[in-house]
C-alpha cells in the first residue's frame, strides 16, 4: 500500500461510522470510494468492497430483525449488530492500517 493509497483505504473502513448518525451513511463512504477510486487503485478497490458488502449485509441484518421484533426475537439482534458492526469496523481499520485485508465475518458478497 502507498502512501497514497493509505488514506483511502482507512478511509472505506472508517468512513462506515457515519451510519451511526446518518440513516444509511454507512455504505456511503465506502460505495464513494469505491466508485471514484476503483480505476486507479486495486487496493483501495479491494478494501471498498470489503466494506462496502459488509456494510450492506449488515443494513440487510438490521432491516430483518426490525422485521423479527413482531416475533419477538428482533430485539436482541438490533442491539448486537451496531456492536458486531463497530467491532469489525475498528479491527478492519487496525488491519487497513498494517497493510492487511480484513476478512468481514457475515458479509454476502454483492459488490464484486
Amino acid at each position: 500500500m502507498t502512501s497514497h493509497e493509505r488514506p483511502w483505504v482507512l478511509g472505506a473502513h472508517i468512513g462506515t461510522l457515519l451510519g451511526y448518525s446518518v440513516v444509511f451513511g454507512s455504505f456511503l463512504v465506502p460505495l464513494f470510494i469505491w466508485l471514484t477510486k476503483k480505476d486507479e487503485s486495486e487496493v483501495i478497490a479491494e478494501h471498498a468492497k470489503a466494506s462496502l458488502n459488509f456494510q450492506i449485509s449488515m443494513t440487510i441484518y438490521t432491516i430483518m430483525a426490525g422485521f423479527a421484533i413482531f416475533l419477538l426475537i428482533g430485539i436482541p439482534f438490533l442491539v448486537i449488530i451496531p456492536i458486531v458492526n463497530l467491532i469489525c469496523v475498528v479491527l478492519a481499520t487496525i488491519d487497513a492500517g498494517k497493510g492487511k485485508l480484513f476478512n468481514y465475518p457475515l458479509s454476502i458478497t454483492f459488490v464484486k
